[in-house]
């Protein structure tokens, strides 16, 4: 009776991982599917705090303005992990738990240009994770201390990592962009 029912719940089990495998992947989406915003008013300071103010909802810290050439920067924000649900800037559940797992981090340029009848607003948001050249200087074990060697003191600490840590363009994050549009979209009417 025991072997029927193992058998049973190994068989089970097979089966729900080789239906997981022969799924195909739903392909994500890559391209935009919503344009640059259209503001129909000759107010440019309307259309300016309004990007502005849509920023610092989510909170991305202003590093450059530029009315003169359109261009709001922003500086660099470390995503948001599974943790944290009150950040705004990481869109969706696997972007979440990818933030989690690896260190990440994006910037917002805002583009502003000027038209006959209004103002068209666009944006990019760009990702990168982090590339360490090898471990961090900040291992779990690192201040433990041996029973049975000597004390040994070294007036020579480094502390943090050695070298500075490098990033790896990961390109547009098409979801955060999005996500952007639609508040700016809304922050217009």
């Amino acid at each position: 009776m025991r072997w029927c029912f193992l058998t049973s719940l190994m068989l089970i089990g097979g089966y729900l991982l080789l239906g997981g495998c022969a799924t195909t992947p739903i392909a994500m989406q890559q391209t935009r599917t919503l344009g640059p915003v259209f503001v129909s008013t000759q107010n440019e300071e309307f259309v300016w705090e309004r990007a502005v103010d849509v920023l610092h909802d989510y909170p991305f810290t202003i590093k450059r303005e530029n009315k003169l050439a359109g261009v709001i920067e922003t500086e660099y924000k470390v995503g948001s992990g599974v943790l944290e649900p009150w950040h705004k800037e990481t869109i969706g559940m696997d972007a979440r738990l990818e933030s989690t797992l690896q260190s990440i981090r994006r910037r917002v340029l805002i583009n502003v240009r000027r038209d006959d009848a209004g103002y068209f607003v666009d944006v990019e948001a760009y990702k990168e994770i982090e590339d360490l050249e090898g471990l961090a200087a900040n291992s779990a074990g690192g201040a433990t201390f041996l029973e049975t060697s000597p004390l040994e003191r070294d007036y020579n600490l480094v502390v943090g990592q050695s070298t500075p840590s490098g990033w790896i363009s990961k390109g547009r994050d098409f979801a955060l962009e999005q996500d952007l549009l639609q508040r700016l979209q809304l922050a217009y009417r």
